[in-house]
């Protein structure tokens, strides 16, 4: 059988320009138009509709890939006829997308080969049949992929495509920051991002050209917003008529002495070509001395975007439609390490819920049983051919903590996020406390009566604060509700309800250097509706905790989230990642009806409220006494209660047992003149709250 290589690599001695050291055409006129395929000019008379940049191929291992930029890189199976991303195709032709086509298209050649000769007829490189199967195939897949988007569609309408969003644009016409990689620890390229900043140069694609073939040249980084940088090609200078934005991360982008060793031709722009006499002289001088991306950096981002988490693996997720208990889920898809679950018990597999693979939500089979915490039998007797138990290092490790000294208690008060509100914090009560530091937190004055609506943090969780983070650092603490004396203060309500608050020395006191401003943009996840990724920026910072807000939304929307989150991600990580991006709201789309139809009864996702449902998120729809506090219209029965086991849980205070108070109970300085255990600290500002310093509340000796 013939060589398989592709004829668009093949250039003709007589055709090869002799490059220098660079990698540069002797002359900028010399580059000639490369020779087409066989294969592709056997089609080029029939006209093909254009396929969609997403649509994807799935390999023989069942990943997914889709191409990040969305606009080039399609290859055409030439057995099967699949459409997909070139660089995921089989062999370096990329001709075929896997070893069984091209093994069966090397035995079809062979059979029309023979035929043929049976025939009289010369042979020819491939059976007629195969000659139209790339068109044919083009065709319906692109019926297919039109057929699935409909669908999509109709499920759901909220959805803005990707496409009507240009980051680059937004942040220059807003004058605004987009938060380094470096801050998002868990992202691709997060912990090896390195120096990389303005100035460092790169060879990309030179589209400043009448040439038919692919050129390129030299480029330097002006602005860097996350994964994305504003390039300027070298040789304009001050001129920004040709700057562009690009993804770093795309396979495109390549260090400087990649076309030297690649034997790729650098060409300079056509705008520029004739500023210069020697081009080359001209790169030596702006090139000594500046800095460019590391060799292995193509390698490391191929490497950093493979992810453990494989369909079909099990694990333990909460229950969306009760906080209090962890059900079985199935994990259905993996993009960007963002995990859509699907729960065992699901017929359709529409019941799902989507979170990061590093979220606090899901755990290896067993942990709810290993620590105590309520579980939800699935009535699914049978398992599905390729299921798993999802090994327990692929999860994130919480850090260890001694409970047998001094320790949280049944009934101690604290601060905590309402995960149904994400944009309060709110007065909260330690209802159960579980083994390895985990605890079962309930939001004062809206607990159903069966402790439904508890929710479990870790001890360690930076969502749980001491009592008075709030008022310390001017921030509006959302008391309990029918609670009546207001403005709320701790010393009063402590007094008043016979409770005590849990020790400041108890609380996650660090924070880390995270890097974060107030007022730099990235992609965040709305914890409302957790399958959407939304343009966002962040709009204050309290020691660790950062206040985020969603452009286009009202500030009510805005949600409380940790800095070292995994639902937060720099800008361009949609794009690396695939993953679909929504755009700032318009004001259309916010305005709130008068009369909201009734919709149908859909199971609502964990983390709150949904966006869509046009109802202002500060004023939470808090249930009534006896009634579990859920988004779901589903009328499940609530699960049974916690059991007290024996002296574990002590009796609760009330009003009647504010005089038996113990002399270690912690209560609140109401007044300077009063000196009780503890008193607070001045809180430091949003612009000093990035040091891994003192805390914001100390404890008196």
């Amino acid at each position: 059988m013939e060589d398989t290589r592709d004829s668009a690599e093949r250039t003709p001695r007589s055709e090869r320009k002799r490059r220098d050291s660079f990698g540069m055409f002797d002359g900028y006129d010399s580059c000639s138009e490369e020779s087409t395929s066989s294969s592709s000019s056997d089609d080029s008379e029939d006209e093909v509709p254009s396929i969609p940049p997403t649509l994807p191929i799935i390999k023989n291992n069942g990943q997914v890939y889709t191409y990040p930029d969305g606009k080039a890189g399609m290859a055409t199976c030439e057995m099967c006829g699949m459409v997909g991303v070139r660089d995921a195709f089989y062999s370096k032709t990329k001709r075929f997308c896997s070893v069984s086509c091209s093994r069966s298209y090397s035995s079809n050649s062979k059979k029309a080969s023979i035929l043929a000769r049976l025939q009289g007829k010369p042979p020819t490189k491939k059976a007629k049949v195969l000659q139209k199967q790339p068109l044919m195939a083009k065709l319906a897949a692109y019926a297919q992929y039109q057929a699935s988007q409909q669908q999509n569609q109709a499920k759901s309408k909220a959805v803005v495509p990707v496409e009507g969003f240009d980051w680059g644009r937004y942040i220059c016409s807003n004058n605004t920051v987009g938060a380094p990689v470096s801050c998002f620890k868990h992202v691709p390229m997060g912990t090896c991002w390195g120096d990389l900043a303005e100035g460092v140069r790169v060879e990309i694609l030179n589209s400043d050209t009448n040439l038919s073939t692919k050129v390129f040249w030299v480029a330097g980084i002006i602005k860097l917003a996350g994964f994305k940088a504003l390039l300027r090609y070298e040789g304009f200078e001050n001129d920004n008529s040709k700057d562009f934005w690009c993804n770093l991360c795309v396979p495109e982008i390549h260090p400087v002495g990649w076309c030297a060793s690649s034997g790729k031709p650098l060409v300079p722009p056509k705008t520029i070509q004739h500023k210069y006499s020697n081009w080359k002289t001209f790169l030596v001088k702006r090139l000594t001395g500046a800095k460019t991306l590391p060799a292995d950096f193509a390698t490391k981002v191929h490497e950093n975007l493979q992810y453990p988490f494989k369909k079909l693996m099990r694990v333990e997720v909460v229950d969306k439609t009760h906080l209090c208990r962890t059900r079985v889920a199935l994990v259905e898809q993996v993009i960007g390490g963002r995990l859509r679950l699907v729960y065992e018990e699901s017929q359709d597999g529409s019941d799902d819920f989507w979170c990061h693979m590093y979220s606090p939500l899901i755990h290896n089979i067993g942990w709810s049983r290993s620590i105590g915490h309520r579980f939800k039998r699935s009535d699914v007797s049978k398992k599905i051919e390729g299921q798993a138990d999802a090994p327990g290092t692929l999860f994130q490790k919480v850090k260890d903590v001694d409970q047998s000294g001094e320790w949280f208690k049944d009934g101690m008060k604290l601060e905590a996020i309402d995960p149904l509100n994400l944009s309060a914090i709110c007065v909260a009560t330690v209802r159960k406390v579980l083994a390895d530091g985990y605890l079962m937190i309930g939001i004062d004055g809206s607990e159903a009566a069966d402790g439904s609506d508890w929710f479990c943090y870790h001890s360690t969780s930076p969502s749980i604060f001491p009592a008075g983070f709030c008022e310390i650092n001017s921030i509006e603490l959302t008391p309990p509700r029918g609670y009546t004396k207001l403005p709320f203060k701790w010393f009063d309500y402590l007094r008043e309800t016979g409770s005590i608050a849990a020790p400041v020395k108890l609380f996650n006191k660090d924070v880390p250097n995270h890097g974060f401003r107030q007022g730099m943009k990235l992609e965040a996840v709305d914890l409302m509706e957790p399958r959407l990724v939304c343009v966002a920026t962040v709009t204050r910072i309290v020691h660790r905790l950062l206040r985020i807000h969603f452009d286009g939304w009202e500030d009510e929307y805005d949600q409380w989230v940790d800095c070292r989150s995994p639902d937060l991600y720099p800008v361009g990580w949609c794009q690396l990642t695939g993953y679909q991006l929504q755009p700032p709201a318009a004001q259309s789309a916010r305005e709130i009806p008068q009369v909201v139809p009734k919709q149908k009864k859909k199971a609502q996702q964990y983390k709150g409220q949904k966006k869509k449902r046009k109802i202002p998120v500060g004023r939470r729809p808090f249930s009534q006494a006896g009634r579990r506090r859920s988004f779901s219209g589903d009328e499940e029965q609530s699960p049974p209660p916690y059991t007290v086991q024996g002296p574990t849980r002590p009796r609760p205070r009330t009003h009647h047992h504010t005089t038996h108070k113990s002399e270690s109970m912690l209560r609140l300085k109401e007044e300077a003149a009063e000196v009780d255990e503890f008193t607070f600290s001045q809180g430091i500002s949003d612009q000093e709250s990035n040091g891994s310093g003192s805390y914001y509340i100390k404890q008196e000796p």
